[in-house]
This record gives C-alpha cells, sequence and structure tokens, in this order.
C-alpha cells in the first residue's frame, strides 16, 4: 500500500531502515558489517587503493562515526585479510576484491528490487531532495 504524504525526517527514516535491514541480510550472509562494506566500498571506489587518512576521513563524514571508530574498522580489514597497509595507504586484497564484487552486485540486486518501477523522474526529484536536505544537515552539524 502506498500512499501520498509529505517528505520528512520520519518519512525517510522509515525507508533508510526498511533499505538498511535488506542490505543488512545480505551482509549478514557475507559476513560483513554496514561499516566495513562502506569502508570496502570507497576503497574500490578509489580505485583499489587509497591513503588510510582519506578512508578514515570518507568514513567519518558519511558514516558520521568519530576517527577511531573509523580506524577500527580499517584495522578489523586488514586483519581479516581483506586490506593490506602500506605506508600510508591501504589496498583491497584479493578475497577484499572478491568480497566487494559480491557485495556490490547482492546491493545492485536490491536496488533493482526497490527501485524497478519508481518513475525515473521520482527518483531524480527525491535524488535533488535528499541531497540538499544532506547537504543542510551536514552544514548544521559543522556549525554546531
Amino acid at each position: 500500500m502506498t500512499t501520498t504524504t509529505t517528505v520528512n525526517g520520519q518519512i525517510i527514516g522509515r525507508a533508510h531502515y526498511a533499505t538498511r535491514a535488506v542490505l543488512d541480510g545480505l551482509l549478514t550472509e557475507s559476513g560483513t558489517t554496514f561499516h566495513q562494506a562502506v569502508a570496502l566500498n570507497a576503497t574500490a571506489d578509489g580505485g583499489g587503493a587509497m591513503e588510510r587518512e582519506l578512508l578514515t576521513g570518507l568514513m567519518t563524514g558519511t558514516l558520521k562515526i568519530d576517527a577511531e571508530a573509523a580506524r577500527e574498522v580499517i584495522d578489523s580489514l586488514i586483519a581479516a585479510g581483506l586490506l593490506t597497509h602500506a605506508g600510508t595507504r591501504v589496498e583491497l586484497t584479493a578475497s577484499g576484491r572478491t568480497l566487494q564484487d559480491g557485495i556490490r552486485a547482492g546491493t545492485s540486486r536490491i536496488t533493482a528490487l526497490l527501485y524497478a518501477d519508481l518513475p525515473a523522474e521520482d527518483l531524480a526529484t527525491a535524488g535533488r531532495v535528499l541531497t540538499a536536505v544532506t547537504e543542510r544537515a551536514n552544514a548544521a552539524l559543522a556549525a554546531g
């Protein structure tokens, strides 16, 4: 059942948590946490390797966690053999790449399931609105 409603934090939150629950099912199958998946995806998006502190910054900005928590996630991926650490850089290992490819493929299937029949114009509008809300929230956080 769908109804027309005004977009607000509660509606956005419901969509987030419902989508996240579906994603968490995929991540549980792979033995990966959400934060680990974010780190693997960010590293893959960076060409498979990046400066460790850049990855830490991307995680803190995206996940709204502190730098120590981000470093712990990165360390857990190194300990699991999914990332290597050389100097100031981290890099996906072959196992890390395989896992990340599987997560990305699973996420694509989830996206197709959840968004498949929604009009492209509606998705573009929702994307613009949510991007603006995110930017405003980030600015409010930065302002204290």
